[in-house]
């Protein structure tokens, strides 16, 4: 049997994904360099957000940081370290078992900070439209930073026991080799039930509550704009710009464009997942099977995931694209001046 399209597919998405950002053309040797690029690009992301320039609140910002931090290190363990490492380095110490575990642990509770911050943020921005008398108290630098240390905390401590459940697959002179799933987890009601426990975990109930707080949030955006657009029309005239509108405008795109890239891009994976649980699905077929192409492709969109929030940034926020050309035009001034001096 031939080589899976889904895996050649995997094999090209992958190096692709981890050099999103960054224009330049692959070679042979070249695929991890593209991919240590992408951490760049997101390590210039980071450091633009931390200066506190892009026009944004420092509880706002605080978030980004804490969801563009999670996200890196799911493309360095699970698309560098992971995806790409096993299509084009197979045999390296990557693949010793004690060095895949921790791998593996760190990426799944990476994903999990990841879409739990999402979830905090969502919910600050619900709470700072929807609820004026609460904004103050809770949509403020020292509640973000809590927020994002406990959910920084909860996530890795719910993902521990994923490093004990992998066992190596071959011993090649007397070293283990790769990780695979012990055969207890097959068998275990304990394990079935943390398997099902972390599922609804992650992400279920993140999805279901994104979308809930953004339908609330919508409706009550709404209600806000037809009042005030009547208030505004009976005392100055409708064609009067309302500033504060205009200031809620750009939080609002911001957090639907990071919230609506999240619900569409792991729609799939909750819809797999559901799937799975009610037909009890643990084993495919084939390759060609469209249940292991399904969860194959709810795969690849949950790491795409992990790569678009910098691509929102610079589409939605001007100051952000500045900061960015900033950052860019810094070095080559540098090398202006001294080519000068």
């Amino acid at each position: 049997m031939g080589y899976p399209v889904i895996y050649q597919i995997e094999d090209i998405y992958c190096p692709a994904l981890s050099a999103v950002g960054v224009p330049d053309e692959a070679n042979s040797v070249g695929e991890q360099e593209e991919s240590w690029k992408s951490v760049v690009t997101n390590l210039v992301a980071i450091v633009i957000l931390s200066r506190g320039k892009c026009g944004l609140s420092k509880c706002i910002s605080r978030y980004l940081l804490g969801m563009a931090a999670a996200d890196l290190l799911v493309v360095i363990t699970d698309l560098i370290l992971t995806r790409v490492g096993r299509s084009y380095f197979p045999n390296s110490f990557l693949f010793i078992t004690p060095v895949c575990r921790p791998i593996m642990f760190l990426g799944s509770a990476a994903t999990v900070v990841s879409v739990w911050l999402t979830v905090a943020f969502t919910f600050d921005r619900f709470v700072a439209i929807c609820y004026e008398n609460l904004k103050t108290k809770y949509c403020n630098e020292k509640t973000a930073l809590a927020v994002i240390g406990t959910v920084s905390v909860l996530g890795f401590l719910e993902s521990v026991p994923w490093y004990f459940i992998y066992e190596p697959y071959l011993i090649i002179d007397n070293v283990p080799r790769d990780c695979i799933f012990k055969v207890i987890f097959r068998t275990s009601p304990v394990w079935a039930a943390f398997e099902l426990f972390h599922l609804i975990v992650t992400p279920c109930v993140p999805f279901f509550l994104i979308l809930l707080l953004n339908v609330l949030t919508v409706r009550r955006i709404l209600v806000a704009s037809r009042v005030r657009s009547g208030l505004r029309g009976r005392s100055n005239g409708e064609n009067h710009q309302d500033p504060e509108m205009e200031n809620r405008k750009k939080s609002i795109i911001l957090l639907f464009s990071i919230s609506g890239s999240f619900i569409l891009l792991w729609m799939t994976q909750v819809v797999n997942n559901i799937y799975r649980r009610i037909t009890d699905t643990r084993y495919y077929n084939s390759y060609t099977d469209p249940r292991y192409i399904t969860e194959s492709t709810s795969r690849i969109l949950q790491l795409l995931s992990s790569c678009t929030n910098t691509c929102i940034y610079v589409l939605t926020q001007a100051k952000f694209r500045e900061e960015l050309k900033n950052a860019v035009k810094y070095p080559l001034n540098l090398i202006v001046k001294l080519v000068k001096s």
